[in-house]
């Protein structure tokens, strides 16, 4: 792995201005200490009660209690890596605040929603083990030694000449990120138990998992970072789920506009984890093609579905009724996992699809409802990609908000002005082919 100093930074327009006020208050409220990260409550939140999740010694975190798990729709967990920044990098310590504002000014906290929202506060960042069940030993532990020369420098390249920045903090950061979401695991898990579902007699409604989290990780492959990713925390998460709590069977769907090639390399040989993939086609990093789809016992269990360049609504809510739905139902998932992506929208600057608010909506939605008909509800959330900041923090929001069962509030947000005609026919072969190639 290459390490060099990085050079001056670089400016793609005003979208990703920081939010200085939420930045300053994430630094007071999120201290390190006892080798985690921990989140102080703030005075007007009423306590909160942890239980281990349970007698399993490799569940080392926190978990809600049963009463709350009982009633909650939505838990999620915040690593926000304020340490891991690069000022006018698309993948700045602005992200997450954004996000958590929005859900504070829109109600769609615990603060405002008692036990329906739950907030995992305490979580321990994944073990080195954890992550090395993706990761080559050798990427783990280098990545550890070059925070001396990151803490020396400010500021180091990890990716050779690409994209991917390094800080003094970057790799604690990046372990905390994977934690939240073997945290989330965790919490799903716990609330299929038996004694919840017995008190339950059994939810239709289990709560959905969403990991705010940064560095985000689908680039990542098994020998190092790429593409503004440290560390894989989907496919991390999903060995975890299948080690720990033995849910063999993993479905993970990326919406992000890019190719999540990391993933895709973690489980190209492994027929039980499925990875199905839309994005735009000939977008960075340039993998994805439509015929990988998989190798050896793993042949057709990964799908990629590059989508033509103005592929918007219409196209997704194709792709979800023709190509995601019926692959995971003939998978038959132990549990869901989601690379969620917001980089796909049309005011996103990085690349050039249509999704808006409403779009992000209906995947949350429609995702939620296959996890509830093929694994119980099992299902995690992984923030990846989304540039710009409002439209990034206005789909997270209304994504939780269709966790909640709630209408959309998209009207609000998204311009029609903004959109033009989607390439319906190129959208249709694209989706025809997939289906030839994978028999569906």
């Amino acid at each position: 792995m290459e390490l060099r100093a990085l050079n001056p930074p670089f400016s793609i327009g005003n979208v990703f201005c920081p939010i200085t006020s939420h930045i300053c208050w994430l630094r007071k409220h999120y201290i390190h200490g006892n080798g985690y990260v921990e989140k102080n409550v703030k005075p007007i939140r009423a306590k909160r009660s942890y239980v281990c999740c349970s007698n399993n010694p490799q569940i080392n975190h926190f978990s809600p209690s049963e009463t709350e798990l009982l009633n909650g729709k939505v838990i999620y967990s915040v690593a926000a890596a304020m340490g891991h920044n690069k000022e006018a990098h698309p993948e700045c310590n602005s992200r997450v605040p954004a996000i958590i504002d929005a859900l504070e000014r829109m109600k769609l906290t615990t603060e405002f929603r008692g036990m329906e929202i739950i907030e995992l506060e305490k979580f321990k960042p994944a073990k080195v083990e954890d992550i090395a069940s993706v990761h080559e030993g050798a990427y783990v532990s280098g990545l550890e030694k070059a925070m001396n020369q990151a803490s020396e420098q400010g500021l180091i390249l990890i990716e050779g000449s690409g994209p991917t920045y390094a800080t003094s903090t970057t790799f604690q950061e990046s372990l905390l990120a994977a934690g939240a979401g073997i945290s989330l695991v965790d919490a799903v898990v716990m609330s299929h138990s038996k004694t919840l579902v017995a008190a339950s007699k059994i939810r239709k409604d289990p709560p959905v998992g969403f990991a705010l989290v940064r560095p985000p990780g689908h680039h990542a492959v098994p020998t190092g970072p790429m593409g503004f990713c440290v560390f894989g925390n989907v496919a991390i998460a999903a060995r975890y789920a299948q080690r720990t709590h033995g849910l063999k069977r993993v479905f993970i769907i990326d919406f992000d506009v890019h190719h999540g090639n990391g993933t895709n390399d973690a489980f190209y040989d492994d027929p039980d984890v499925y990875f199905l993939s839309t994005h735009q086609d000939g977008s960075y990093p340039g993998t994805g093609r439509i015929n990988q789809i998989g190798r050896g016992d793993g042949e057709g269990a990964t799908l990629n579905l590059p989508l033509p360049g103005g592929s918007g609504d219409r196209a997704i809510r194709d792709v979800f009724v023709e190509v995601i739905a019926p692959c995971a139902q003939r998978f038959k998932p132990d549990i869901i996992l989601v690379s969620a992506g917001y980089d796909a929208h049309v005011l996103d600057p990085l690349a050039n699809l249509q999704f808006t608010t409403a779009t992000y909506y209906m995947l949350a939605s429609n995702i939620q409802q296959l996890a509830r008909d093929l694994c119980g509800g099992r299902c995690v959330f992984f923030l990846e990609g989304g540039y710009n900041l409002t439209s990034l923090s206005n789909s997270v929001a209304d994504s939780f908000r269709a966790f909640l069962g709630e209408p959309s509030l998209a009207a609000e947000f998204d311009d029609p002005a903004f959109l033009y005609e989607e390439p319906s026919r190129k959208v249709k072969e694209a989706i025809q082919r997939v289906k030839h190639i994978h028999s569906l």
